[in-house]
C-alpha cells in the first residue's frame, strides 16, 4: 500500500489517501514550522502522492488555514486535494489559538446555524475558495440538537458551498442519530468521524467505531501517535520537561502510565523485528483496524513527515497485531462487554455466533 492507494472516505464518492496531512502546525506557535518548513511539508505530502489535507479555523488563530490556502493556490492543486477544515470553537476560549472570532461572543463557537454559516464565510476566505470539501464539526457543544445540524449542513452541501460535512469529538450517540435523521429525511448526512484512537486510546472501539461502521462513517483517527508518545522519543523514569504529554493537555490525560510504557515496549520490540521505527508501526496499526480509513499525521519538518509516510507501505502480519492488540487491550467496560462472545455465547446454547462482517 502506499498514499495513492486511495480509500473512499466512509459510504461516500469522497476518494482519499490512506494519511491525511494535518496542518495544525502550520502557522505561527511554539510548536510549529516556519512558513518554508510548512511549504516544504505540504509539496512533500503532495510529491508522495498524498491528497487529503485537514486543517481547522483556530489552528494558528487562522493561520493555518491562510497557509493552506497560499500553497493551493500558488501550485494550482485545488482540483486535485480533498480539502478538510473545522468549525465548533470560540477562538477566544481556544487552548489552540490565541485570538480567532472575539472574546465573549457565545455565537462565535458552537455548531448551532448562525455559527456555522459565519465560520464558514471566514474559512472560505482565508482558503482562497468558493467550496470546503469535508466540513467538519471540531467539536460538539452539547446543547445543539442533531436536528439543527443536520438542517443546517445538509443545507450547505445542497448550495454547494461544501462538498460533504462530518464530526469530530462527539458522542456516538450524536452522529447516530444525526445520520438517522438524514437518512429519514433524505438529507446528506455525515461521512465520517474523527476521534482520538490509537494503541493508547481504544476507547473509541465500544461505542464510536461500531456506530460510525453500522451508519457508513469512515473513522479517521487523530493523534494515532499519541501525541508523539508512541514515536519511542521518551524514556520511562526520564519524563522531565516533556510539556504537553505529562500533565493537562490537548490529549487529554498524561500518556506516561505504566499501561502505556508497557504498549510501547511491545511496539519497539516490533519495529526491531520489522526493520522500521515505533511510530511507523503504531500508524500501521492503525491503519489496519476495521473502519478507519485515513489516520492523521503532522509534522515539524520533512523529515517526520517522510517517516510518517513510510507506515503506508508497512504490513504487519497477523501474530504482530494479536500481540499489539493484547498488551493495548483497553478494559472492556460495559458497552463492550455487552458484544463479548462470553456474552454471546450465554445467548446462542454456548455456540459462536459471529455478525456480518466481523
Amino acid at each position: 500500500m502506499s498514499l495513492t492507494h486511495y480509500r473512499t472516505l466512509g459510504r461516500s464518492g469522497l476518494v482519499v489517501s490512506p494519511l491525511a496531512l494535518g496542518t495544525m502546525t502550520f502557522g505561527p506557535g511554539a510548536w510549529n514550522a516556519d512558513d518554508a518548513t510548512a511549504r516544504a511539508v505540504f509539496d512533500a505530502y503532495r510529491d508522495a502522492g498524498g491528497n487529503f489535507i485537514d486543517t481547522a479555523d483556530i489552528y494558528s488563530g487562522g493561520g493555518s488555514e491562510a497557509l493552506v490556502g497560499r500553497f493551493i493556490k500558488e501550485t494550482g492543486a485545488r482540483d486535485e486535494l480533498v480539502l478538510a477544515t473545522k468549525f465548533g470553537f470560540n477562538g477566544a476560549a481556544s487552548p489552540l489559538t490565541a485570538t480567532q472570532a472575539g472574546g465573549g461572543n457565545p455565537n462565535a463557537g458552537g455548531a448551532g446555524a448562525k455559527n456555522i454559516h459565519r465560520a464558514l464565510d471566514a474559512s472560505l476566505r482565508r482558503l482562497g475558495t468558493d467550496y470546503i470539501d469535508l466540513y467538519w464539526m471540531h467539536i460538539w457543544d452539547g446543547v445543539t440538537p442533531a436536528e439543527e445540524l443536520v438542517e443546517t449542513l445538509g443545507a450547505l452541501v445542497r448550495a454547494g458551498k461544501i462538498r460533504y460535512y462530518a464530526f469530530s469529538d462527539m458522542p456516538a450517540w450524536l452522529a447516530m442519530k444525526a445520520a438517522t435523521i438524514a437518512a429519514a429525511r433524505g438529507i446528506p448526512g455525515p461521512i465520517a468521524m474523527q476521534v482520538e484512537y490509537s494503541l493508547v486510546a481504544r476507547d473509541v472501539e465500544a461505542e464510536h467505531v461500531p456506530a460510525a461502521r453500522d451508519a457508513g462513517m469512515g473513522v479517521q483517527p487523530w493523534s494515532p501517535l499519541a501525541g508523539g508518545f508512541l514515536s519511542g522519543k521518551y524514556r520511562r523514569g526520564d519524563t522531565a520537561g516533556t510539556g504537553r504529554l505529562s500533565g493537562a493537555n490537548p490529549f487529554g490525560d498524561s500518556k506516561f502510565a505504566d499501561r502505556n510504557w508497557d504498549v510501547l515496549d511491545v511496539v519497539k520490540t516490533i519495529a526491531a523485528e520489522v526493520g522500521c521505527t515505533p511510530a511507523q508501526v503504531a500508524l500501521a496499526w492503525t491503519m489496519a483496524k476495521p473502519g478507519v480509513t485515513a489516520p492523521l499525521i503532522g509534522a515539524r519538518n520533512v523529515e517526520q513527515l517522510t517517516g510518517n509516510l513510510a507506515a503506508a507501505s508497512l504490513t504487519l502480519d497477523h501474530e504482530q497485531m494479536a500481540r499489539l492488540d493484547e498488551v493495548s487491550a483497553p478494559p472492556p467496560g460495559f458497552s463492550a462487554g455487552l458484544a463479548s462472545l462470553t456474552i454471546r455465547r450465554m445467548v446462542f446454547g454456548n455456540r459462536d455466533v459471529r455478525g456480518w462482517g466481523e
